[in-house]
C-alpha cells in the first residue's frame, strides 16, 4: 500500500487528475494480474482494481492535491512576483481554454524565461538583483501577463501571443541589464539570458517543464 500511496502522491504533484491517476492504477493492476500475456497487449478495466488499492492511491492523491492548495501562496514576499504554484494554476487555465478553443496552448500563449547568472554575486546583492529583475518585468509586461519567480535566479512570464510579444521580450532584456548596471555590486553581472519556451502539448508536460526550469 505504501507504493500505491507514493504513486498517488506523485501523480498529484505532477498535475495528473484523479481520473487519470485511477486509470494508471487500473493499468498497473492489469499488468500484475496478467503475467502470462506474451504479446504485450493487455486490456485495462478501470473497475477491476480492488477497492483497497483504489482507496490507498485516491487518498494519497487527495492529500497531495489539497495540501498543495493549502500551502500555496500567490506571491513571493521579496519580489512580489507570483509563485511557482500560482503559475501552475494559470497554466491549467490556459490549457483548459485551449481545449475549449480546439487549438494547442502553444498557439495562444508563450512562456518567456529570464535567468540571471549570479554566480559571482553574494549576500543581499543576489536578492536585490531579483528585485530589480522583477521591477523591470512588471514595467514591460504590464497588460495582465502572469510574472512568476521560479527559482533563486529565474523568473518567467506567461503571456498571450500577439504581434508585440517579441519586442517586449527584447525590451525586458535590455531594461534588466540597465537596472542591474545601476548597482555597483551588480555591474559585473552578465546580461540576462532571455529565452522563449514553447508550451508543450499537454498540461502535465507543462508542469514538468516548469519543474525543470525551477531547478536550473
Amino acid at each position: 500500500m505504501k507504493a500505491l500511496s507514493g504513486l498517488g502522491r506523485a501523480r498529484a504533484e505532477a498535475g495528473a487528475g484523479l481520473d487519470e491517476t485511477l486509470t494508471d492504477i487500473a493499468a498497473l493492476h492489469a499488468v500484475l494480474t496478467n503475467v502470462d500475456v506474451r504479446d504485450g497487449l493487455i486490456a485495462t478495466d478501470p473497475n477491476a482494481a480492488p477497492t483497497r488499492l483504489v482507496r490507498a492511491a485516491a487518498l494519497a492523491w487527495a492529500e497531495a492535491s489539497f495540501g498543495e492548495l493549502r500551502n500555496a501562496e500567490t506571491t513571493e514576499n521579496l519580489t512580489n512576483l507570483a509563485t511557482l504554484a500560482y503559475l501552475r494554476t494559470r497554466l491549467s487555465e490556459v490549457y483548459r481554454q485551449a481545449t475549449r478553443l480546439g487549438v494547442p496552448a502553444a498557439e495562444t500563449h508563450a512562456l518567456l524565461v529570464v535567468t540571471l547568472d549570479l554566480s559571482a554575486v553574494t549576500g543581499w546583492a543576489r536578492l536585490m538583483a531579483m528585485v530589480l529583475l522583477a521591477d523591470a518585468l512588471r514595467e514591460v509586461f504590464d497588460g495582465g501577463e502572469s510574472i512568476a519567480l521560479l527559482g533563486p535566479s529565474v523568473a518567467a512570464v506567461l503571456a498571450e501571443r500577439d504581434p508585440g510579444f517579441g519586442d517586449r521580450a527584447l525590451s525586458a532584456g535590455w531594461l534588466i541589464t540597465e537596472r542591474l548596471a545601476v548597482d555597483p555590486q551588480l555591474k559585473s553581472t552578465n546580461r540576462p539570458i532571455v529565452r522563449l519556451e514553447r508550451l508543450p502539448a499537454t498540461q502535465e508536460e507543462a508542469r514538468t517543464l516548469l519543474h525543470s526550469i525551477s531547478r536550473a
